[in-house]
């Protein structure tokens, strides 16, 4: 009898723990800061960046020579950015004939090479918003090779939440959630 005991009381004990250890995560409160602090800003002093690069260019992940601006690297606006749902990656069908307006343009300029730059909005963490920019990136950088497009011309780069406004509202926010087309010069 006291081993039948022991058993239930065990079988209890591991219920309750198993219980407790799959609870749902809460959700997060959009007016709560994030790991970045309230203001989500970042200190450029406190970033290292090597010694030959730019800062402040947008041109630091591709490591070009310093001095160098955006401009003389890039074209922005030639296309329309994709745009994307709250924390999703997936390329909306209603966003699909702005991808395959790249897919022409590119087979136009056969010799360009294009960045694909995956935004999200400022709800995450810093950590969380550029997984999801990449994600983003990639699933339209996917879609361009399914379409036909060589790999070898698209790079992609996630700036995460870093450019995002923080004002407005949900209208607001999903410009921020986007993947820019940017034709490289070089």
């Amino acid at each position: 009898m006291k081993n039948l005991q022991k058993l239930l009381s065990l079988v209890l004990a591991g219920s309750v723990l198993l219980l407790a250890a799959c609870s749902k995560k809460p959700v997060r409160d959009p007016n709560a800061g994030t790991a970045m602090g309230q203001d989500n800003t970042v200190n450029p002093d406190q970033v290292a960046l090597p010694s030959d690069v730019a800062p402040g260019t947008a041109l630091e992940a591709r490591n070009l020579p310093p001095g160098a601006t955006e401009d003389e690297f890039t074209i922005r606006g030639l296309m329309e950015a994709v745009y994307f749902d709250f924390d999703r990656s997936a390329v909306r069908p209603s966003e699909r004939p702005k991808v395959e307006a790249a897919v022409k343009w590119l087979k136009e300029n056969a010799d360009k090479r294009m960045l694909l730059e995956g935004h999200c909005d400022w709800r995450g963490t810093a950590e969380y918003n550029l997984g999801l920019g990449d994600r983003r990136a990639a699933a339209v950088k996917k879609y361009l090779e399914f379409l036909g497009v060589d790999g070898k011309r698209l790079e992609i780069l996630s700036k995460g939440s870093v450019d995002a406004k923080q004002t407005g509202g949900d209208a607001e926010w999903a410009k921020d959630r986007r993947v820019d087309f940017v034709v490289l010069k070089k």
